[in-house]
């Protein structure tokens, strides 16, 4: 699944736009690299986001291509 993509689908990043904005800044990591929106990313990869001076990591558990709002935080876990 497209990174921009699963940012959305998991609401960590509530527009894919902006999700693919921020990949493009080099905000995001995808397991220690910088990643660009069309990285590809997998069950088990962590990606890291930084917003100002806080960087907050999510695991992957499972991706789906639609999920409901309520299910949506199934979908990673938040590791620090």
């Amino acid at each position: 699944m497209r990174l921009d993509k699963y940012l959305k689908v998991s609401r960590i990043i509530k527009r894919r736009t902006v999700a693919k904005e921020f990949a493009e800044s080099e905000r995001v990591m995808v397991n220690g690299r910088i990643a660009k929106p069309s990285s590809e990313v997998k069950v088990g990869d962590i990606i890291s986001l930084r917003v100002g001076a806080k960087e907050t990591s999510y695991e992957i558990i499972q991706t789906a291509d639609n999920v409901k709002a309520n299910e949506a935080k199934n979908l990673y876990r938040v590791v620090d």
